[in-house]
């Protein structure tokens, strides 16, 4: 979740899970009570017991922070650093499901319910501390406090608003206009992370994602090119 009301990847009382929140993309609250105060809309009542319930957790890079098919019913709240969420197949596949970075929050949807377990694992891209947040003290929390529930309540919509837009890419455009949506969206990541992430992530090869930054990259030089100061002149 983030300060400003954009999301990144639902009901009554839970934070979003599967896709991360982005709640101002200009600024990265320090922790996870700013993060639920910006969604809130206020400050939020009993800061105390939430951060009594609150586990940092350091991760080097490549350490995970949860696997697939464990249970899980808890919320991760990012301080620095970038966070991978990876689909992993029987087959030993993976696909990267979306990146977390600081002033966004996720869980896994199915590990929220009761005997539930992860669906996806997450794994450190970068160094990173992350805020480790019990789900059954922000049920606690909405279900004693308005605000709190507004919190929760906002979370869920930003949610839902970044699945449609993810859905939509993902089953509408053209590899290429996949690409040219992340290098819009999460500009900060495009040179930080692997090639092979980032083809993962937009669902295509490595070998695929290279031959569209070469036309791209044709296609920018050929338009500069044609630029009235690149013309020849009479």
């Amino acid at each position: 979740m983030t300060h400003g009301q954009q999301v990144h990847d639902s009901g009554a009382a839970s934070l979003p899970a599967g896709a991360p929140l982005r709640i101002n993309p200009g600024s990265s609250p320090t922790s996870a009570f700013d993060i639920l105060c910006a969604l809130a809309g206020c400050d939020l009542p009993e800061r105390q017991t939430l951060e009594r319930a609150l586990r940092p957790r350091r991760l080097v890079r490549g350490e995970r922070l949860f696997e697939a098919g464990v249970p899980l019913p808890e919320v991760f709240v990012p301080r620095d650093g970038v966070i991978k969420l990876v689909y992993e197949t029987v087959g030993g596949d993976a696909w990267v499901k979306a990146f977390v970075t600081a002033g966004q929050c996720f869980a896994s949807v199915t590990a929220l319910s009761p005997g539930g377990r992860s669906s996806f694992a997450a794994v450190a891209e970068t160094a990173a501390m992350v805020d480790v947040l019990p789900y059954a003290a922000l049920q606690d929390l909405a279900c004693r406090h308005a605000p709190w529930q507004r919190a929760l309540t906002q979370a869920f919509r930003l949610y839902g608003e970044r699945k449609e837009r993810r859905e939509m890419q993902l089953l509408t455009l053209t590899p290429e206009q996949r690409y040219e949506c992340f290098l819009r969206e999460q500009p900060q990541l495009a040179a930080l992370l692997k090639q092979r992430d980032i083809a993962s992530y937009i669902r295509i090869t490595p070998v695929a994602l290279s031959r569209i930054k070469a036309r791209l990259a044709k296609a920018h030089a050929d338009a500069a090119a044609c630029a009235p100061d690149h013309l020849p002149r009479p």
